[in-house]
């Protein structure tokens, strides 16, 4: 017999209507925090505007970082695995018009927590950029093997802090996360689908 050392955990594979669930619970769940925090600590909301401007600088924004993950992924090993595995998990199960959902919801509710509470909560500084982006980035923790997948979470977290402190508009990372999760979704399909 010989001796084998024991596998790491894996999370169960989930189906098209567990992720698509989870993404609605999460969402529904961080802007009720948001809403709480707004009201009990009587934070601003940061400034949101729709404008064109907004959503170029938003767009190019989320280009940049579409960019920069996929030079990430291809040079970074361990990342690659980790982000593998992570949109594995949350993407393989969806058909293709649901990575719209995959962009909205996170979107909206992780911006509106993450810079438009947080940020005004902590300082619309590098300060609360920093404090913002690790909370962000510690969301995107499923287990210790994604803590490459939780570094980038939270670098992608500080360019979108960036975004709304240099822009002063929480539109424009509302638009670049958007953008971002509907791009890299896509790709990330395309580039697995099935032969």
């Amino acid at each position: 017999m010989t001796s084998q050392e024991p596998e790491s955990p894996q999370l169960e594979s989930m189906t098209r209507v567990q992720v698509l669930l989870a993404i609605a619970v999460t969402a529904i769940v961080l802007l009720m925090v948001a809403q709480l925090w707004i009201k009990l600590a009587h934070v601003t909301l940061f400034p949101t505007r729709p404008t064109v401007q907004a959503l170029l600088w938003g767009a190019a924004v989320a280009l940049g970082i579409t960019g920069a993950s996929g030079l990430v992924y291809r040079l970074w090993p361990p990342y690659r695995q980790s982000a593998d595995y992570y949109l594995g998990m949350v993407i393989a199960p969806l058909a293709l018009p649901d990575i719209l959902w995959l962009g909205l919801l996170p979107g909206l509710s992780e911006e509106l927590l993450f810079r438009g509470v947080m940020l005004p909560e902590f300082g619309v500084n590098w300060e609360g950029i920093a404090i913002s982006s690790l909370c962000f980035g510690a969301l995107h923790m499923s287990n210790r093997k994604q803590l490459p997948y939780v570094l980038w979470a939270t670098i992608v977290g500080a360019m979108l802090g960036s975004a709304a402190v240099v822009s002063g508009n929480l539109m424009v990372p509302i638009v670049a996360h958007v953008l971002t999760n509907l791009i890299s979704g896509y790709l990330w399909k395309w580039q697995h689908r099935s032969p």
